[in-house]
């Protein structure tokens, strides 16, 4: 799945660690998927109360796990004492969310001792079926004595 060195022996109890205690991804009821270093994927069951008017799941939503996705991909390289913000992104969204889920695939691009550059990829799962819901390009910063 990923080609890259963490430079953080403990990287996948970090990011696991820190994606508990993020109460915001906790309320929407985001699982944690696959996990790599440099590659971290987020599934979203779908609620009815994280749909928009016409049922599909809200930009919001697909949004928020795409822009986490890749910021925890991000954290799986940084070293130990220093945790991710994301300081830009452009998403485009392709399709509306729809399906039993949403699995938003975060994945560095290029790593950078400070920025780092991440791709996300949602997807609308139906069975076995999927529909490419939106794509998105991320800048995250690595700070020091963030302790994620």
């Amino acid at each position: 799945m990923s080609a890259f060195e963490p430079r953080d022996a403990d990287w996948e109890a970090r990011v696991r660690a820190s994606i508990a205690r993020q109460a915001f991804m906790n309320s929407l009821g985001v699982e944690v998927g696959d996990l790599a270093p440099g590659a971290v994927d987020l599934v979203l069951p779908f609620r009815p109360d994280l749909t928009q008017q016409h049922g599909f799941f809200h930009a919001g939503t697909t949004t928020t796990i795409a822009d986490s996705a890749a910021g925890y991909a991000a954290l799986s390289l940084y070293p130990k004492g220093s945790g991710v913000l994301t300081t830009e992104f452009k998403i485009n969204l392709l399709n509306p969310g729809r399906g039993e889920r949403l699995v938003a695939r975060g994945r560095v691009v290029k790593p950078g001792r400070t920025l780092t550059i991440c791709k996300a990829d949602v997807f609308g799962i139906d069975d076995d079926r999927e529909t490419h819901v939106a794509t998105g390009l991320f800048s995250m910063i690595s700070l020091e004595g963030l302790d994620d």
